[in-house]
This record gives C-alpha cells, structure tokens and sequence, in this order.
C-alpha cells in the first residue's frame, strides 16, 4: 500500500472514505435480513466478512428465503461473484501488487474499491483509492452487518414484522438502479419471465440458477460480437452493490 501524503488527504483517500462510510451502513439491512431470512448470527457475520460482495450476498439471503438450498444459493452467488474476476485482472494490471497483497487485493476487489482507483489519473493514487475504499468497506460493512443481525435477532419472528419476504424486495432494489438503457431492461425482463416460468416445475432455489445461466449464456454470445477492449479501456460501468 502506498505511503499517504503528511498532514492532508488526498482526493482519492477522500473518495474512498465517502464510499465507505455510505456503502458500510447499507451493511445494517444485510445483518437484518439475512437474520430474517433463517440464518444464525454467526452464519450472518461470517457470510459478509468470507463472502464479501454485497450482491452476490443479497442473492444467497434470497434464494434461502425463498426456500433453496444452501448448494442453489451459493451457486447464485457465485455466478453474480464472476464479476470480481474481472475486475481483479484490471486492477492487477494498473496497480502490479507485490505477491503478498494479492490474497488480501483479491477479497478487497469490489465494486466500490474498482470503481474509486478507475476514477483516479495517477498510479499512486489509483492505489490510495482502491485500498481506501476497499478496506474501508470491508470494516463498516461488517460492522454494520453485525449490528444489523443483533437488530434482526431482537425483532423476533421475521414473519411477524412482514420481513420473510424483505431479501428478495432488498435484492430486486440492488437491481433497479442497474437497468439503464433497453438492453439491460429487455434481459431482466426475460430473466423473470423465465423464472416465473421454471417455478412451478423445479425445487426452490433452481428457478433463480436457470435464468442467471440464461443471462450467463446472452452476455457470452453478446461478447463475440463486441469491439475489443483499447489499451486504455477502462470498465465503461462499475454497478455499485457492495458489499
């Protein structure tokens, strides 16, 4: 990590902790949700300090409230996870980390860290945002998480407070704001209409899985007819769902 400059802070150290601070408290619904949704709060804790990416961790809670299975949430998390992977082969080529901040870069390597370094015109800054803002994520958003799932456990019967349902309404408004333009709009609509679909003939859980490898299988054949990425290219658009 890069020396910070003495006495002030820098305009990505300061991007980065705006970030943080306002993507850590969104970490208070998750803990309560997730309690809500059936898991212990150790499970809740541990889910967002080993998982980490506040999409991929809305759609496990999701799928479990809906009745899947452990194997059919974590499957659909993993496939909203595959973005990560993309973007931890941008940054390790704009910031060239030493071997032994790889393990930590990779589990920091989220929308928020991505999107703050990206903003950035030099390398040293680039780095100072993306570790502000990914280390700063992490630490609230699990902070939060837990405080939220110490509100969850002490409301009682989520049912009772209408929150059964709260994970999907909690994941579908992560969504909304990424439908932007008629192509995005066209392919979740179709993924719902697939879903809708498969419920009535699968077990809880798989409906979700067959219209992300639908989506899955679209991006794929979308990117054979894509133009190839410029030296300069850079991620046209990093959706912010952390944590």
């Amino acid at each position: 990590m890069p020396d910070m400059p003495r006495g002030k802070l820098t305009p990505a150290t300061r991007m980065g902790l705006s970030i943080a601070i306002a993507t850590g408290l969104y970490g208070i619904s998750f803990g309560a949700l997730a309690i809500a949704a059936g898991l212990n709060l150790w499970q809740t804790v541990a889910l967002s300090a080993l998982m980490f990416t506040g999409g991929s961790q809305f759609a496990f809670i999701g799928v479990i409230a809906g009745g899947g299975t452990a194997s059919a949430a974590f499957t659909a998390a993993s496939l909203l996870g595959v973005r990560n992977a993309v973007y931890g082969m941008q940054i390790k080529q704009a910031l060239r980390p030493r071997a032994g901040q790889v393990p930590l870069m990779a589990h920091v390597t989220i929308d928020e860290s991505v999107a703050t370094s990206l903003a950035q015109s030099s390398p040293a800054e680039k780095s100072r945002g993306f570790w502000t803002a990914g280390l700063g994520v992490f630490i609230l958003w699990n902070l939060f998480t837990l405080a939220g799932a110490l509100l969850g456990e002490s409301l009682g019967d989520p049912a009772a407070w209408g929150l059964d349902g709260a994970a999907v309404a909690a994941f579908l408004g992560l969504l909304w704001p990424r439908l932007k333009g008629a192509e995005p709009i066209l392919v979740a609509i179709g993924a719902a209409l697939v879903t809708a679909l498969a419920v009535p003939f699968t077990a809880p859980g798989l409906p979700i899985l067959i219209a992300a490898a639908g989506a899955v299988l679209y991006a794929l054949a979308g990117s054979r007819h894509a133009p190839r990425a410029t030296e300069h290219g850079g991620l046209r658009e990093v959706d912010g769902g952390k944590p």
